[in-house]
């Protein structure tokens, strides 16, 4: 069985969010099962010679949307400690001239042209490696152009014959939404996909409904948030279509690799440690608080929140009750960026109040010493369809604070019931939230309680191996 992946990040060698873990680790718990050709762009941001990243011998292709002629060139290097091959798409005008994933203040025609592009030649470059996939697996609605695709220009097209393609929503808040004339650019058959069986969403063209109605099977990427998107508040004007999808709608858990994010072994870290050396993530807690100009105390709670900073994340609670947070008997530190009112709240909090620090800017290093330093993680999401940032708090022994929402709902367990892993609260509203806080403030007052709530987080399974598992089940069916 051949499997193609496509995805506008993959890590470890482009990463904005949760997309580029999973699509850099599921396909490592597939590989004996199905060979597997990973395509995502080469954006500019990606170390070539890091990764030995190489061009492929004649691998320049012309290809023409609209009536302009670009140019592609194909790079590939293997998935680091796999047999994986990751094929990457060059192109000077739409990806290798950015610095990042994905750039701010673009233009949105363009950004639609920049992933209709990658699209076209994953289809191309599939066909001139001979790589006859037997499903195409599309992530989110920069790559959701590749089920049209299969359905109208390369339907009878003889390569393409028997693919199947799954479709994943990582983010139904992200659709992809332009005017009709994009099909034009596309050069695909107006006539098969624009109506509203297809494309078509109010007048304009929407890929990612396109997507949901062509692939052969819809993932979600938890059980929670797939039921949750077929409501009203979840949906995003789109639970009308996915309630006539619901067929072929499966909600699938995201897992995390712990080889990637392991205390014991991690780089980043002060002191590592597992389970049964809890002790050493003081060492930790200490080099986060002389980062952020905080005082150190042992016997005073760290409360770490690690996010792109958008409405989604539950900023907005943090500002209704944001002087109670700076009353709080805890230290608190942010990272991340986004959008500047979220940014200039935060600097103002830290500018502002005694236990309360920010970073403005994401790295990685800083991120793996907070889930690493902290003693709680707070993530009070409006809606999360999976989350990751959860998972790996949970395995560094960060006990977190989230409102039971999609995939947060799905994998902590809430205190104080039998092996809790952390606190849940369930209205989207600040004082449930600080409510949350307070009861794991209190508990870790209750040393023997937090201590065993740790050990019941960090041995939680969130690996990829029951995941993948379902994946492949739902590969193999569809096949058949």
């Amino acid at each position: 069985m051949k499997i193609l992946f496509a995805s506008a990040e993959v890590a470890p060698f482009s990463k904005a969010g949760g997309l580029a873990d999973v699509v850099g680790s599921l396909p490592k718990y597939l590989e004996k099962d199905a060979e597997i050709a990973i395509f995502t762009p080469l954006h500019g941001c990606i170390d070539v010679d890091k990764y030995g990243i190489k061009e492929l011998e004649n691998s320049e292709m012309w290809l023409t949307f609209g009536r302009q002629g670009h140019k592609f060139r194909l790079f590939m290097c293997k998935l680091p400690g796999t047999d994986i091959n990751v094929f990457f798409v060059h192109n000077d005008w739409y990806f290798t001239c950015f610095k990042d994933v994905y750039p701010k203040w673009l233009d949105t025609r363009y950004e639609h042209e920049r992933y209709i592009a990658f699209s076209l030649a994953v289809m191309e470059y599939a066909k001139a490696l001979n790589f006859r996939a037997d499903v195409i697996h599309a992530n989110d609605w920069h790559t959701a152009m590749l089920p049209l695709y299969l359905h109208s220009n390369y339907k009878f097209d003889e390569f393409w014959s028997k693919t199947k393609s799954v479709f994943e929503i990582h983010n139904l808040a992200y659709q992809g939404v332009w005017f009709e004339d994009v099909l034009d650019f596309a050069n695909m058959r107006k006539d098969i996909v624009y109506n509203e069986w297809g494309c078509e969403h109010y007048g304009k063209v929407n890929w990612m409904k396109g997507a949901i109605n062509y692939a052969d099977k819809v993932i979600a990427v938890s059980p929670t948030y797939a039921r949750e998107i077929l409501t009203g508040e979840y949906g995003e004007g789109m639970d009308y279509t996915l309630r006539g999808a619901q067929h072929k709608l499966v909600g699938i858990l995201n897992g995390i690799d712990y080889d990637v994010f392991n205390p014991k072994k991690d780089k980043c870290l002060v002191k590592n440690y597992d389970a049964k050396s809890i002790q050493h993530k003081a060492e930790n807690k200490k080099a986060v608080c002389e980062f952020f100009g905080l005082k150190y105390n042992p016997t005073r709670p760290l409360i770490g929140f690690i996010s792109r900073l958008v409405e989604q994340k539950g900023l907005d609670l943090i500002r209704q009750v944001e002087n109670e947070l700076r009353g709080l008997d805890a230290d608190i530190v942010f990272l991340g960026n986004g959008n500047h009112d979220y940014e200039n709240l935060l600097i103002w909090l830290s500018n502002n109040s005694p236990n309360i620090r920010a970073y403005i800017g994401y790295k990685a290093e800083l991120a793996n010493l907070i889930y690493a330093g902290a003693d709680f993680f707070l993530m009070p999401s409006k809606f999360e369809p999976c989350g990751l940032s959860q998972l790996i708090a949970m395995h560094y022994g960060a006990l977190p604070i989230v409102r039971a929402t999609g995939g947060l709902e799905d994998t902590v367990t809430g205190y104080p019931l039998d092996n809790s892993t952390g606190f849940k609260f369930w209205r989207y509203d600040g004082w449930d939230m600080l409510q949350a806080i307070n009861c794991a403030l209190g508990v870790y007052q209750d040393n023997y309680t937090f201590r065993a709530m740790q050990n019941s987080a960090m041995n939680a399974d969130f690996s990829w191996k029951k995941s993948s598992a379902e994946y492949l089940k739902l590969y193999k069916e569809l096949v058949g």
